[in-house]
């Protein structure tokens, strides 16, 4: 008389039935949740149901028979138990479905990666971010209450706020619909994915030079920076490369008959841009002639010093990395307060950043003084001339 099975998954088809289970937590994170049906009722529904189906759809895939009807709802109920027991699932409710672990992370580093979705969906605005964010938080539940709400708890948070309206399903519920590239964001992010050519149409040019209407271009990256988003892209006719804000472009955006040149291109592409934030101040990326002039090492840049006064000076000293080729030189020491008397800010820039240096420079007011290049000290002095105009003009 043969033995019996020492083991519940001896035989082949309820191994395949366990690892075609595991396959399908892995594939389908959040398995058995409402969002996995078709009606959306998210009352009446049995998770362990939805994991069959998607089991059974997984198993077609990989052309693996199955007895019709195959697996029972109550067999996957103890495999979902052996999961347990295995320590592959936590013994916890999976309310919102099943997922295995935390994947790549450590429970410790998704917190991390968590608290920085909530912040881009929050305060950047991002709308992929933020649904991404939100069915996650729904699958996480569980494991929030198993930590007694240390997980959600917000430990990290960037508050830079997007200063203008960039999520279009909450724009279409508030009635303030923009003509925005926001609203195009699928096809720019699989064109910069596949390296494929675009054109899109700007709309607003707030720097008085003339680059209206539409032009094709190679998108690179979405960054977004201080109060905005922005699109990084290279100019398909001359391999210009130029920064500009997604909201003043407006939704035009298709594909163009130009081949795609696929991600290493991209890198390229990418890198050169990089070496041009690194060695600039701020996004102007500059001109075409002087672009291509700074990328390969010909380009003279202009030393600029600037005198930092207390209490100024300590934070400016507190900057170690504001730029990577700064210098900072301190000032003689005052007997009286111990602080420097000043602190000189030196660094070389190309001609390109010297307004946005400058406009960082305003901010310190009279606590800032420009000591070269000469024109740019005559720019922050009639400033100055302008601002105290404008105060005692005799009305």
């Amino acid at each position: 008389m043969p033995k019996k099975p020492t083991h519940p998954y001896t035989e082949r088809l309820a191994f395949e039935r366990l690892l075609l289970l595991i396959a399908t937590l892995l594939k389908y994170p959040g398995v058995g949740s409402p969002e996995f049906l078709e009606s959306g009722d998210n009352q009446n529904h049995d998770a362990i149901s939805v994991v069959r189906i998607y089991l059974q759809k997984l198993a077609q895939e990989l052309n693996i028979e199955l007895p019709d009807n195959y697996p029972a709802v109550a067999t996957l109920r103890k495999d979902l138990e052996t999961l347990r027991n295995y320590g592959i699932l936590d013994r916890r409710m999976y309310r919102w479905g099943y997922y295995l672990g935390t994947g790549a992370l450590s429970t410790a580093e998704l917190k991390v990666a968590f608290n920085s979705l909530a912040s881009q969906a929050q305060y950047q605005g991002d709308a992929q971010t933020r649904r991404i964010y939100e069915t996650l938080s729904k699958r996480l539940r569980g494991l929030d209450m198993e930590l007694k709400g240390e997980f959600f708890y917000p430990t990290r948070q960037h508050l830079n706020r997007a200063i203008i309206h960039t999520d279009p399903e909450e724009m279409a519920a508030k009635g303030e619909n923009r003509d925005t590239l926001f609203h195009q964001l699928p096809l720019l992010e699989q064109a910069i994915s596949q390296g494929k050519a675009i054109e899109i149409s700007r709309t607003k040019d707030l720097y008085a030079s003339n680059r209206i209407g539409r032009f094709q271009v190679f998108p690179l990256q979405l960054i977004y920076h201080d109060i905005a988003w922005y699109l990084l892209y290279e100019l398909c006719e001359n391999g210009h490369l130029v920064m500009g804000r997604i909201n003043r472009f407006n939704s035009h955006c298709y594909p163009v008959k130009i081949p795609a040149r696929g991600l290493e291109k991209q890198r390229e592409s990418l890198a050169k841009a990089y070496k041009l934030f690194e060695n600039g101040w701020g996004l102007n990326l500059g001109e075409p002639e002087l672009q291509q002039l700074e990328l390969s090492g010909n380009l003279k840049f202009i030393k600029v010093e600037v005198r930092f006064y207390p209490p100024i000076s300590n934070f400016i000293l507190e900057g170690e990395r504001r730029h990577l080729n700064q210098k900072i030189i301190l000032g003689e020491t005052d007997k009286n307060t111990g602080e420097y008397k000043f602190i000189e800010y030196h660094v070389k820039l190309p001609p390109r950043s010297l307004d946005e240096f400058l406009y960082w420079v305003y901010r310190y007011m009279d606590k800032a003084e420009i000591l070269s290049p000469t024109e740019l000290r005559e720019q922050h002095r009639q400033a100055g001339q302008a601002l105290f105009n404008r105060y005692f003009r005799e009305i």
